[in-house]
């Protein structure tokens, strides 16, 4: 793969596998190591893709795996966070929409990357299923249950404007 390839792959993906990796740590800097080793992954580990489609979801579930896998290491499991509370989102948004996206990190672990792939990337609960692992069943029981956690948490029961969650 040509460094032109590569870099037009990574400029392609960047913002959106960080944002993944960034729902489960919370934490800039350690969705930016989780990105860096996601393409290193991409670099020498990939295999021949079919289609595009096919490349991105095999660089979510990397994603993920590398995500998990960090949350489980012996170094976050041992080291305190200094504010585990207050989540700083370091892209643009508003702030209605930041207030959303703050709850939605703050769901359980399984139900927060079902949660963001289905309502913010648009992928069908077939698609996560396929993508985490998971049967399709599981998937929408996961989004049932976040939606039921973020209309408990959410101010007038979930409703922002004329949408509802």
């Amino acid at each position: 793969m040509s460094a032109q390839d590569f870099e037009k792959i990574y400029n392609k993906y960047k913002d959106f596998l960080f944002k993944i990796a960034f729902t489960y740590v919370k934490n800039q800097h350690d969705a930016e190591d989780i990105l860096q080793e996601v393409f290193t992954a991409r670099l020498y580990k990939a295999p021949v893709f079919d289609s595009d489609e096919h490349e991105k979801r095999w660089l979510i579930r990397v994603t993920v795996n590398i995500s998990k896998n960090y949350l489980k290491s012996f170094w976050q499991r041992n080291t305190d966070s200094l504010e585990e509370s207050d989540i700083d989102i370091p892209w643009e948004i508003d702030s209605v929409k930041r207030e959303l996206l703050e709850e939605v990190l703050s769901l359980p672990d399984k139900c927060k990357a079902p949660v963001y792939l289905h309502y913010y990337a648009g992928y069908t609960c077939k698609e996560i299923g396929q993508m985490l692992g998971c049967r399709e069943s599981a998937i929408k029981m996961r989004l049932k249950k976040g939606r039921e956690l973020l209309k408990i948490s959410l101010p007038d029961g979930g409703f922002y404007g004329t949408e509802r969650i």
